[in-house]
């Protein structure tokens, strides 16, 4: 992803957001940041324009359901909401 990205201009959230604002247009990706500057990189995202071989490119280099699993180990679960 970082590839596709750098071949775009752009960093990999600014492509990972610009590839959710292509699913549908009733999608709106929430980004958090904790920086001013991130949340200006983010929204560059919305001038980043993918082709459909972009989004093809994408879509082979990252599948649908390739990744999967739980966001955290079992330790890091026992650890939440502490």
């Amino acid at each position: 992803m970082r590839a596709i990205a750098a071949a775009r201009h752009s960093t990999p959230a600014q492509l990972a957001l610009a590839w959710l604002l292509a699913q549908e247009p009733w999608i709106v990706p929430i980004f958090g940041t904790r920086r001013r500057e991130n949340v200006t990189s983010n929204l560059a995202a919305a001038d980043l324009a993918l082709t459909a071989d972009d989004l093809a490119e994408i879509e082979q280099a990252a599948p649908r359901g390739a990744v999967a699993g739980e966001r955290w180990t079992p330790a890091l679960m026992e650890q939440l909401d502490q």
